[in-house]
């Protein structure tokens, strides 16, 4: 099992952790991407089997003092952030200048 963050573009939202199986995983994040936009997400995808897998994926919210790692990071409404992770890893992740945010 892996663990993904989501980041809500709601104002009340608290960037919950899910815990994911590696066939979940891989159906959000494509072979060596950990950040996913969910647009993009249901773009690729089939969406009856994404919701099939998103509705287990809700049921596994892990405790964040419990969380044993972040593998990937899915963005919901938060499209202004897409700059920021253009090849979609996030040790890659860059300024709008090009320059590399760490």
């Amino acid at each position: 099992m892996k663990n993904i963050q989501v980041f809500d573009g709601a104002q009340n939202a608290v960037y919950d952790i899910f815990s994911v199986t590696d066939d979940e995983f891989d159906l959000i994040f494509p072979s060596g991407h950990d950040v996913a936009f969910i647009d993009e997400v249901y773009e690729r995808g089939d969406a009856a089997i994404l919701d099939a897998a998103f509705a287990l994926i809700w049921t596994r919210r892990v405790l964040k003092r419990e969380a044993q790692g972040i593998h990937g990071l899915l963005f919901y409404e938060l499209e202004e952030k897409k700059i920021y992770y253009p090849t979609r890893a996030d040790e890659e992740a860059i300024n709008p200048d090009g320059s590399r945010l760490r």
